[in-house]
């Protein structure tokens, strides 16, 4: 961490309202893209965006500023995304990334896909939302392990227990769905 940044974070844990827009202009893509990724709604997104970073700024007293600003508010922002995911079903689960492709030319199959499709989002909000939030990171967006844990505040053994807890749920639920994994 540069020294110039150092002085901005700094000057953000007093209150200086100019250094906390500087960090907004710099974290909200980031913030925003990464909070799109758990509950992949961007009206959502952007709400809980906002939100992030209020509490952010109501919280600028008890952050350390030796610390990394990123990963702080990828935390507030994961605890965010958990509690809506936990109050409301989202809209929108999952994007084209689960349409079952010919193998032959890889173009879509709307019949199949369309069906698979429909049982893997209703497998995947069944899931409990800490399970669900770190499965979607994890094998859907391919996010690091070290960069999930971090943001759930939990260890790397952690994420990989709830992935293997993720998988096995879903399994289980398409299993009696008719879908073969």
């Amino acid at each position: 961490m540069t020294e110039a940044v150092e002085v901005e974070l700094e000057q953000f844990t007093r209150g200086d309202m100019q250094a906390f827009e500087a960090l907004f202009r710099e974290y909200h893509g980031e913030v925003y893209g990464w909070v799109i990724r758990i509950v992949r709604d961007s009206g959502v997104a952007e709400d809980l965006t906002i939100e992030t970073f209020w509490r952010i700024y109501r919280a600028r007293a008890r952050f350390d500023s030796r610390r990394s600003f990123g990963a702080w508010a990828r935390r507030i922002a994961t605890n965010l995304a958990l509690e809506h995911l936990s109050t409301r079903r989202p809209e929108k689960s999952l994007d084209d990334s689960l349409r079952v492709r010919f193998p032959a030319t890889g173009t879509p199959d709307p019949a199949i896909g369309a069906d698979v499709r429909a049982k893997v989002v209703a497998a995947f909000d069944e899931l409990p939302a800490k399970l669900r939030v770190t499965a979607t990171l994890a094998l859907i967006e391919e996010r690091p392990y070290a960069e999930i844990a971090d943001a759930l505040g939990i260890s790397t053994n952690g994420v990989k227990s709830r992935v293997f807890r993720a998988v096995r749920l879903l399994r289980k639920s398409l299993e009696k769905r008719g879908v073969c994994p």
